[in-house]
């Protein structure tokens, strides 16, 4: 903790620095500035210039130049998606998830509307258990009740007769540490991504199976969609939420046979889970490890266009895009950046089992036969090299493609579009990230005040009579 003179110090630095930023002749251009990358709180410094020329005769429609800014500097998003790292860029990229993943459920966003008639699934996969763990529970039921039971090797007791809260920081933790398989969990994790893979080449296979066809056949016949996300449970391993998706063989364009249905595609689902098999690189100081998906799976089909059955196709977009902007802090998911010693592991501010977890990563990615999985890289993901959220090629449309329409909807610059043989030429040099302390308390105003009148305009769309939002 700072003591009194030094909090007066740091207070006297905020106030220099805001009285520095409001004197500034260009204040009101940075503050602009600032309004448009939504209060980021670490937004990225660039410099440099921007000039469009009509192709035929050179002559000037645009130029920019960083050089009549504020500081000669142009600020831009972060755009980090994790909600502890920078509040105002996570929401947005939330937005961006939500219209990602509905567009895949009902179209849109160059999708044709037919894909809300497909069979769709709402599927979780879990990891397998690699230790008892204490969990939340409910209705008065006791966590992990036993009678008569021995102690574990280690002499710990492996009953637990408590009722944990989802607040309990007990719950996730293992109820014998020396007992839980850390390295097991790590392996697991390193290999999520060929577990997924598995996955779904083995929907093609027990789908064929299922509905008498050869793979090949069915591969002519259809095609499997789908957008996932990783969330990291209590007890800090990765579980998977998608929606699955039936094509045609061409994709969203093509409506695929009258056979593939969500009732067909269920069973399926269970029976390729179960089935998957992959072992972990021999090491003489682990052996081999076999890597499978959890017994806790769940499959639900998606609310067809015009049923009142089945989940609803908004309710599941934003329950993704809700996991997507989670950050390490919300979470057991380790820390928000990379570690570079075991000093980072142990200064953390982290659960014991998530700190175990790290220092498992940093031992195994100190074995030459794991070398490959670089488990160093990844000890702040615990091993998880997969990205939050990822896609299969058509199932809907992309980040890029989102920011680009985002993009020219805020572009104000009149006439280009009508100029088809107009040239950009752009030079532009990182300069920096990040926010002055006076200006970092600005910009966060900035995010609240806009947050707040998101909030305001959501809610008089719900409660004005015939507004876009209604209660049904």
């Amino acid at each position: 903790m700072l003591d009194r003179s030094a909090r007066l110090r740091q207070l006297s630095e905020v106030d220099q620095d805001l009285l520095r930023l409001v004197q500034d002749p260009r204040f009101s251009r940075w503050l602009e500035q600032v309004k448009a990358t939504g209060g980021c709180a670490h937004p990225v410094n660039l410099t440099g210039s921007t000039t469009t020329r009509d192709g035929g005769t050179g002559e000037i429609l645009h130029h920019y130049d960083t050089a009549q800014e504020p500081g000669e500097r142009l600020l831009v998003r972060c755009r980090n998606r994790r909600a502890t790292v920078c509040a105002p860029c996570s929401r947005l990229h939330a937005g961006d998830t939500f219209h990602l993943v509905r567009a895949g459920l009902i179209g849109g966003k160059s999708l044709p509307t037919e894909v809300r008639e497909r069979p769709r699934l709402f599927v979780t996969l879990t990891a397998p258990s690699f230790g008892p763990v204490h969990r939340t529970t409910a209705n008065g039921e006791r966590c992990r009740p036993r009678r008569n039971t021995d102690p574990c090797e280690h002499g710990r007791s492996l009953s637990c007769s408590a009722i944990h809260a989802a607040t309990d920081t007990l719950v996730g933790q293992p109820l014998c540490p020396s007992c839980y398989d850390y390295p097991a969990h790590v392996l697991w994790h390193a290999h999520a991504g060929r577990l997924w893979k598995a996955f779904t080449d083995n929907l093609y296979n027990h789908l064929a199976a299922r509905t008498g066809r050869t793979r090949n056949g069915l591969r002519r016949t259809v095609r499997i969609s789908y957008a996932k996300v990783a969330e990291y449970q209590k007890r800090a391993a990765v579980h998977v939420h998608a929606v699955i998706r039936l094509d045609g063989a061409s994709g969203p364009d093509d409506p695929p046979p009258p056979w593939a249905t969500a009732d067909v595609l269920t069973p399926v689902v269970r029976t390729a889970a179960a089935t998957v098999r992959l072992c972990s690189p021999f090491s003489r100081a682990l052996g081999e490890h076999e890597l499978r998906w959890g017994a806790q799976l769940d499959a639900r089909p998606l609310r067809a266009f015009g049923d009142h059955e089945g989940l609803a196709d908004d309710a599941v977009a934003a329950y993704v895009a809700k996991y997507v902007t989670k950050g390490a802090a919300d979470t057991s998911a380790g820390l928000d950046h990379p570690v570079t010693d075991l000093d980072d592991i142990t200064a953390a501010r982290l659960s014991p089992h998530v700190r175990a977890l790290m220092h498992t990563c940093w031992r195994l990615g100190g074995l030459l036969e794991l070398e490959p999985l670089r488990l160093r890289a990844w000890a702040h993901t615990l091993g998880y090299r997969g990205h939050v959220l990822t896609k299969s090629r058509v199932y809907s449309t992309t980040y890029a493609a989102l920011r680009a329409e985002r993009a020219d909807h805020e572009r104000d610059v009149p006439g280009l579009d009508d100029e088809p043989d107009a040239i950009t030429e752009a030079h532009w040099r990182y300069a920096g990230s990040g926010h002055s302390p006076g200006a970092a308390l600005i910009a966060a105003g900035v995010a609240q005040d806009q947050a707040r009148n998101r909030e305001i305009a959501r809610t008089e769309l719900v409660t004005v009579p015939g507004g876009a939002v209604g209660s049904g």
